[in-house]
């Protein structure tokens, strides 16, 4: 299998910036990220719960006393999203703003008084991206799937595209431009479990990554996943785990229910899913209806 490259533009980030950073940090962003600039942190909150921003990046000029609190309970609430400081100037506060960051658990500090800051700055949100189970899921299934056509890699990077991948059967067939009754048959003829359940799957994965933001509520994550209500998503998780949604959150993380879908879904048909064409005939998929080695 050739190399995949599982990184893609972040999206929105929301700033708490000094107002002469402002335009200098939007044209840092072009093509990785674009900012919406708050100016409080009650603001960025209301973003992360409404699933709005990936990362945040605060400014060491706006990280005074009055500030500390709100930002470490912002830290505190989100651990999975990328908090980075933004160092553009030296003034007689800074070393005490900057111990400031530190306490409230802000470990990334991006110098940009010198030009190669900004792009030091594209380089650390681009690559700790608040989507990364989504990344380390494909990684790992790289290495599970040595050999897997791009047709069938092709499934797999759509159900988990970021921010949430697709919610549904038809829209992953939209993305992949092939008929849901072809995909379905396809991967019934091949003795694979269906779709719906890799979707759903991948689903409850980032939905188990993000609980592991005690900042985000049960309505926050069923919205932010497009579940239809967050008794919709209970029903979800019920019908599929067992559980309660509350269960759920409590038993696993999203690497745990990364190992989940690896256990039921990939590795007792690895073989298979190698030899497997979902979007398109080839010469392994008849193969493997015929039953051929």
């Amino acid at each position: 299998m050739r190399p995949h490259d599982h990184r893609s533009p972040l999206g929105a980030v929301a700033t708490v910036l000094h107002p002469s950073e402002r335009s200098r940090v939007d044209a840092a962003g072009d093509g990785v990220y674009h900012a919406l600039h708050r100016q409080t942190f009650d603001e960025v909150v209301a973003d992360l719960r409404a699933h709005r921003v990936g990362a945040v990046i605060v400014s060491v000029a706006r990280c005074g006393p009055d500030e500390c609190s709100h930002l470490a309970q912002l830290v505190r609430e989100f651990p999975r999203v990328p908090a980075i400081a933004l160092l553009s100037r030296i003034e007689p506060a800074t070393p005490q703003a900057v111990l400031t960051l530190g306490q409230c658990g802000v470990r990334d500090l991006v110098d940009v008084r010198e030009g190669l800051g900004w792009g030091d700055l594209r380089t650390v949100l681009a690559n700790s991206r608040s989507d990364d189970i989504a990344r380390l899921a494909l990684g790992m299934l790289s290495l599970d799937l040595v050999g897997v056509s791009d047709d069938c890699w092709r499934f797999f990077e759509a159900i988990f595209r970021p921010p949430t991948g697709c919610a549904t059967v038809r829209s992953l067939c939209r993305e992949l431009q092939v008929l849901p009754s072809t995909l379905v048959s396809r991967f019934f003829r091949a003795r694979l479990p269906a779709p719906r359940l890799y979707l759903a799957y991948a689903r409850l994965m980032q939905a188990a990554r993000a609980f592991e933001n005690p900042g985000l509520s049960i309505a926050n994550v069923a919205n932010g996943l497009d579940y239809s209500s967050p008794q919709s998503f209970g029903r979800h998780v019920r019908t599929l785990l067992g559980l309660s949604a509350l269960e759920f959150r409590r038993r696993y993380d999203g690497e745990g229910m990364l190992q989940r879908f690896r256990e039921e879904l990939v590795l007792p048909f690895a073989d298979t899913l190698r030899r497997f064409y979902p979007l398109s005939k080839g010469t392994r998929w008849s193969g493997i209806l015929r039953g051929e080695p």
